[in-house]
């Protein structure tokens, strides 16, 4: 009788040195191989109206969502110049997570598998998984987005004062409500890293699951749910940093 295996932690594939090698990792190699040569392929063809020509084809959608990204940024910030300074950080996590959940969706994903030997025993396991159904691939990106918002902070308001956001000892209330900054400030690597894990993992099982069940047709409603959730999650990520590095630039007024 044929079983569904599905595991919480992403499977060891192999060991560089003494490195483990993930499926996960794997993919999200692939997830930036692909970017990068979608990176060089446009600049490649770059066209200027006062250049070589009017832009037409790939770059001029890629444009057009460049254009609507800080569209939208500006309606956080309040400001072109603020939102071009966030711009490669906030749409890098968005295209990271986009294309690393749709690659993720792609047939034979799954199906293709390796042979691995696993406490002196060959486990048939998947070859590629879904770069964020990884929560340590989930919890790096919220390190970084957290420790950017930081940086970000101290370069805008200086070290001192965003230091006093979380040790403020003027009075009582000061002091529990920098207290209060500085627990939420933590609890953004777990609700960051958990929230993007959570849906994509469990995005995954549920394709798996249905696929197992009716292997022909009834997939694929849940397979277009999938990949508007893997925009909407991607589209969360970049949001949440962005408003999070807005706050951290405002000076507030003691």
């Amino acid at each position: 009788m044929n079983e569904v295996h599905i595991s919480l932690i992403a499977e060891t594939l192999g060991h560089l040195g003494s490195f483990p090698i993930t499926n996960t990792l794997l993919m999200s190699l692939v997830s930036t191989v692909v970017l990068i040569v979608a990176a060089v392929l446009l600049s490649r063809r770059m066209r200027s109206p006062t250049g070589s020509g009017t832009p037409r084809g790939l770059q001029n959608v890629t444009e057009v969502l460049i254009d609507g990204a800080l569209a939208m940024m500006d309606t956080v910030t309040g400001g072109r110049k603020q939102s071009l300074r966030f711009f490669p950080l906030v749409f890098t996590f968005f295209i990271f997570i986009l294309v690393s959940n749709w690659l993720g969706l792609l047939p034979g994903i799954g199906p293709i598998s390796l042979a691995v030997t696993a406490n002196g025993h060959q486990v048939v396991t998947p070859l590629f998984r879904s770069t964020n159904a990884d929560l340590n691939v989930t919890l790096a990106l919220a390190i970084i987005s957290v420790i950017a918002t930081q940086i970000f902070g101290i370069i805008a308001i200086s070290a001192a004062k965003y230091a006093k956001r979380f040790f403020n000892f003027k009075n009582p209330i000061f002091t529990f409500v920098g207290l209060i900054e500085l627990i939420s400030e933590l609890a953004k690597f777990i609700s960051f890293s958990f929230r993007l894990f959570g849906n994509v993992f469990a995005g995954e099982v549920l394709l798996v699951v249905i696929a197992f069940l009716v292997p022909v047709v009834i997939p694929l409603p849940f397979m277009f749910l999938e990949i508007f959730v893997g925009l909407i999650q991607a589209f969360i990520f970049a949001i949440l940093t962005l408003v999070f590095l807005k706050v951290a630039t405002t000076e507030e007024a003691h």
